[in-house]
């Protein structure tokens, strides 16, 4: 144990992986997602693509387990497992696709996925349809392969929500419930595929302990009232994470 502890805190670039996943606690808190997306272009940036993933597994584990009843009660936990059933079915292709890709490579596909997203999202565009179950199974298998490649789940099932008119409270709600349930699958993945590092898993749950705390800042400063602030905080945040991330950064 010494040594792992040893191993975990001599990590480059350990401070700002500390201060992403503190300000991703914050804002998943808040917002219900965005987590993933503030903590893979700054991991991407010091560690490799398959450490960057484990550690975003492993610190955003705990994180949300406060929230975790009341996102139950206020969300549609049914609409979410139809999610997992398309992410189980996708993700395991994702994972093999991780394991051949390069670390500068993949930092540029980090940051650009988050900038699309977020470049798709400010154009206000709204989905207006009903959401068939057949699509949002279809929605969780690209959620569950991005996964598996860039350990972001959200964007697909962020675009599916996010344009949709359902109430805040509920998107939020079903957000927390999705992510939850990803991590939760990709842990065991990890492991079963070889893919496990070890000290990455270990420094990610003792980094998810501030992380606890900051979700639940983040869940008291929720409104579901003040929808425009709610969607203004995360993109803000995604989009300055996902610049900072970037590889030209790194010379």
């Amino acid at each position: 144990m010494p040594d792992l502890l040893a191993q975990a805190f001599a990590t480059e670039g350990l401070s700002w992986l500390v201060l992403a996943v503190v300000v991703a606690g914050l804002v998943r808190g808040f917002v219900g997602f965005g987590s993933a997306m503030i903590i893979m272009p700054v991991a991407s940036s010091v560690l490799s693509p398959v450490e960057a993933v484990i550690f975003l597994i492993a610190a955003e584990t705990l994180g949300p387990l406060p929230n975790l009843p009341a996102a139950w009660r206020e969300g549609e936990p049914r609409d979410v497992g139809r999610l997992m059933i398309g992410a189980a079915i996708a993700l395991p292709v994702g994972l093999w696709c991780l394991n051949m890709v390069s670390p500068i490579v993949f930092g540029w596909l980090i940051s650009s996925m988050v900038l699309v997203l977020l470049s798709l999202l400010l154009t206000g565009w709204r989905f207006r349809g009903t959401l068939t179950h057949a699509m949002t199974i279809a929605t969780g298998a690209v959620g569950g392969f991005m996964t598996g490649f860039a350990g972001i789940p959200g964007p697909p099932v962020i675009m599916l929500y996010m344009a949709s008119t359902l109430p805040i409270a509920t998107i939020r709600a079903n957000f927390l419930l999705y992510l939850l349930a990803i991590d939760m699958l990709l842990f065991p993945l990890m492991w079963a595929t070889g893919l496990m590092i070890w000290k990455m898993a270990f420094l990610g749950l003792l980094v998810g302990i501030p992380n606890v705390m900051a979700n639940m800042i983040g869940a008291r400063l929720f409104d579901p009232k003040a929808e425009r602030l709610f969607r203004t905080v995360a993109y803000v945040v995604i989009g300055t994470s996902a610049i900072l991330g970037l590889p030209l950064w790194k010379g």
